[in-house]
């Protein structure tokens, strides 16, 4: 089945919000870069999930969490590296690459991509009545 273009819109408003949420709760601000950053990981994610084999969990979370680090040091190279404007800096963390990302945060990434694997089986099924 073909993934369409509302459900992609649905998970970039979800990520959108839900990582925004997640900053603020825990560093007390966000940056509105990291808004879009978790809206496009959140479609990305979906889009993972639709393509992957049935019951590959712990894969679906393996590859989810280095898509979200590939995106992080993406985005970080560009905000923080290239326009120098500080969103976040992961030097003081044990194995970072250029403090844009670290291997602890990759590990998060894994945890988060738990739920998000329900999220997105759950909305598959809705958008698509299997």
């Amino acid at each position: 089945m073909r993934t369409r273009f509302y459900e992609l819109c649905w998970f970039f408003l979800l990520g959108y919000f839900t990582y925004s949420l997640m900053e603020i709760l825990f560093r007390g601000y966000t940056h509105w870069t990291m808004a879009v950053t978790g809206g496009i990981t959140a479609a990305a994610l979906y889009l993972l999930h639709r393509s992957a084999p049935a019951h590959t969990l712990l894969l679906q979370c393996l590859c989810g969490a280095l898509l979200i680090t590939a995106i992080e040091f993406s985005v970080g190279v560009i905000d923080n590296l290239v326009m120098g404007w500080s969103v976040w800096d992961y030097s003081a963390m044990p194995f970072n690459l250029y403090g844009q990302i670290c291997l602890p945060f990759t590990g998060l990434w894994f945890l988060v991509c738990i739920p998000a694997a329900g999220i997105c089986r759950a909305a598959s099924r809705r958008f698509h009545g299997i």
